[in-house]
Order: C-alpha cells, then sequence, then structure tokens
C-alpha cells in the first residue's frame, strides 16, 4: 500500500527507484505522480541532487534543495548501502514484491554490485527494469559511446538539438532547463508503462534501455526529417519558423510575444487587425508563399503595429483569433490565472524553511483518476524503517541493520 493517498491511475505498482539527478528521478515521478508507490533508495550519503540548489532564504538545515524538490515529490524515501551485504539483500527482498526498477548509472555499475537485471529477474521473472543511460544499455545496441558519460548539455549537443537552436548556423545553443535529461525521463516512462502492460498479459518482465542521445533525435524531427528529404541539415531559424511567416517572435511596447499565422484567411484577419488591409492583396503577402519567401518585409510590417502596444493589449486583440502569446517569464505564469485554475502551479512543504514551496503541476488531466501532487520530496532515508517493516522486518531486524550501516 502507497503511504499517501492517491487519485492516481497506477495505485498498486510498486516502482524500485535507484535513480540520481534527474533523468531517472523525472521517469519515477511521472509514474508517483498518478499513484505508483514510488520508493526512492539512496546511498548513505544522498542523491547527489539533493546539494544542488536553489535554496530558500531560510532554510539551514539544506535537507535538498529545489532541483530535489523538483523531480522527487510523492515518493517515499530510504536509504540502502549496497556495498554491504547485508544491505544488499534486504534490497533483493524489495526486488521480490516489485514491478519495475528504475537506475540511470553508468553501465556496468549494477553487474559490479551483482545486481545485474539478469540476477534480479531470475528472482522476479515479472520485474520491469528500466535504465536510462547517455548512450544507452549494451543490451539496446553496444556502441564505441556505451561506457561513455552524458549529462544534459551532452545530449544536447550529441542529439543534435543544439545545432537546431540559436539564432544562427554560427552559435549554436543550449536550451533551458534540462531537456536531455526530462526527455528521455518521459520517454522512459512511456516506455515503462508499456512493458508493465504487457507483463500483466504474458507474466513477464523485460528489460527498458532508453538512451538520452537516441531520445533527443527521436523528438526534434528537423534532425531526420530536413535532411532525409532535402539533403541540408536542418540549421537555427532563431526565434522565427524558415519559410513560414510570421510563425515567430516580434517585439512589443513592453516585451516580446510570438504570432503565427498559416495558411488560409489567418492573413487577412491579421492585416485587420493590425489595421493594414493593403497588405492583403500586395503580391509580396499574398500567398502564403509569397510570405514565407519575404520574412523580413513581414515582420516588419507587424512589429510596427505591435511595439506600440502592450503584451497585454496584444493579447487582448489577437487572443481567440489568431495563434498568439506573449513570452512570459516566471513573475508571468505566477500571475496569469490560467495556470491556477489548471493546477499547474501546486505548492508543497520545503524541510528547514518555514514557508511552502511551488513545483510544476501535472500536465496530464485524467477525468476519472487523476494525477496529482500529494507529499514534498522525502528527507533522506524517511520511510527506511516503514518499508522494511513492509516487506516483513521485525523491528529487531531492523535495528540490527541500522546498527551494521546497512540501512539509515
Amino acid at each position: 500500500m502507497t503511504h499517501f493517498m492517491t487519485t492516481g491511475g497506477l495505485k498498486g505498482l510498486r516502482v524500485l527507484d535507484l535513480g540520481h539527478a534527474l533523468a531517472a528521478p523525472f521517469c519515477s515521478q511521472m509514474l508517483a505522480d498518478h499513484g505508483a508507490d514510488v520508493i526512492k533508495i539512496e546511498p548513505p550519503d544522498g542523491d547527489m541532487s539533493r546539494r544542488i540548489g536553489p535554496f530558500t532564504d531560510d532554510d539551514n538545515t539544506r535537507e535538498y534543495g529545489g532541483m530535489f524538490q523538483s523531480c522527487n515529490r510523492n515518493k517515499r524515501g530510504m536509504v540502502i548501502d549496497f556495498k554491504n551485504a547485508e544491505g544488499r539483500e534486504v534490497f533483493l527482498k524489495m526486488v521480490d514484491n516489485a514491478d519495475v526498477l528504475i537506475e540511470n548509472f553508468r553501465s556496468g555499475v549494477m553487474e559490479r554490485l551483482g545486481l545485474s537485471y539478469e540476477v534480479l529477474s531470475k528472482r522476479n521473472p515479472r520485474l520491469v527494469y528500466t535504465s536510462i543511460r547517455g548512450f544507452g544499455d549494451p543490451r539496446g545496441g553496444k556502441t564505441a559511446y556505451t561506457d561513455w558519460p552524458a549529462v544534459d548539455i551532452v545530449a544536447q549537443a550529441m542529439g543534435g538539438l543544439m545545432s537546431i537552436t540559436g539564432p544562427d548556423a554560427g552559435s549554436p545553443m543550449r536550451v533551458g532547463g534540462g531537456p536531455g535529461d526530462t526527455i528521455p525521463g518521459l520517454f522512459a516512462a512511456y516506455a515503462t508503462l508499456v512493458a508493465v502492460l504487457e507483463s500483466r498479459i504474458s507474466g513477464k518482465g523485460q528489460y527498458v534501455d532508453v538512451s538520452m542521445i537516441d531520445s533527443m533525435v527521436a523528438l526534434f524531427e528537423p534532425l531526420t526529417v530536413t535532411y532525409t528529404y532535402t539533403g541540408v541539415p536542418a540549421r537555427p531559424g532563431g526565434s522565427r519558423m524558415p519559410g513560414i511567416a510570421p510563425f515567430g517572435r516580434v517585439a512589443t511596447k513592453d516585451g516580446f510575444a510570438v504570432i503565427a499565422v498559416s495558411a488560409g484567411r489567418g492573413w487577412e484577419l491579421c492585416c485587420e487587425i493590425i489595421g493594414r488591409t493593403d497588405l492583403i492583396a500586395d503580391p509580396r503577402f499574398s500567398t502564403h508563399a509569397a510570405r514565407g519567401a519575404n520574412p523580413d518585409e513581414v515582420y516588419a510590417a507587424i512589429e510596427e503595429f505591435t511595439r506600440q502596444h502592450t503584451c497585454a493589449e496584444l493579447l487582448a486583440l489577437f487572443g481567440g483569433k489568431i495563434p498568439f502569446a506573449p513570452v512570459y517569464d516566471s513573475v508571468d505564469i505566477f500571475n496569469d490565472p490560467y495556470f491556477k485554475v489548471r493546477e499547474m502551479l501546486p505548492q508543497v512543504e520545503q524541510p528547514g524553511s518555514k514557508r511552502k514551496v511551488t513545483v510544476a503541476g501535472v500536465p496530464q488531466k485524467l477525468s476519472r483518476t487523476p494525477g496529482g501532487v500529494y507529499q514534498r520530496a522525502p528527507t533522506l532515508g524517511e520511510h527506511t524503517d516503514d518499508i522494511l517493516g513492509e516487506i516483513g522486518l521485525s523491528a529487531e531486524e531492523i535495528a540490527l541493520l541500522h546498527q551494521s550501516g546497512a540501512i539509515a
């Protein structure tokens, strides 16, 4: 039974989360958000991301910062020392009743611990074992890069994302946030549930191998589509969509916004809103292809209007008529009622702080079994004793394990 009261459709699914940093913890959090009982298992010194900020000004304990909070909510936490033989035995007992295991160690780590997929699946043939590695696991295809370490920016670079991002071809840029971690995490969550669904039919688990690099290539279609159709690699287009105008960023009186007008009557409507109906019949703009061939003139005409108005004024004019949006920052997101109505700004407790902090909500809205944010991220080893009690260990046995250093 999960420790928290949940409403999600994955109630009853037990997940052992050995993840660290962002990719695997983000994957398992997707499952926890929808009711899975995710047990985060950490080494005695904790997940490295506990020590990464930001921290609130009044936090004197520094139990964990914003990064850890952002990808470990809705989980229970325990500590097991895998270098300790008794600790490994405890873990094996937990595997016996688990549905899923998720980890993102470098290739070979679990094998060296004697906890490979082959070992664990013999104990529990139903186990779905998911790994997220920079260049994948040998089980999915061994390459010259298999043993190399990788982080978000490596995935963005070698997976091609940076090659299509930036102001121009000479300035490839990293995308903000951590898509090199979170996107593989999403692919892994999806693939894990595919394997779980199949295991309910066949009674057999399987290995799920997700590569950070592969995930970049899979998600950003210009990397493959543009090249294979034209023979020319896709390049950065700044804040404009190549070949379509307007489809990009425009300056406003108080910031920036984006506007997108595709083929059809949208251009006529746009011209009416900006008071330039004379542009409708202008041969430079009269067709979708013509506008795409004259982007600078298109944007100049639109910005002549948008620079005279605030983002709020423009939203009132364009909203609901033409795809348009102000470029929001954090302040704008927190101030727009939309995000509160959509429950995208839930608050949780922050250990060591007197105030609550906001985390991103659950974007998938299920009508009958909605996911949710039920609980803050766990403190180090917070639920160790409770979890071991659930697998049948007595208070005396648990105390001995503490004394041996196998758990904390």
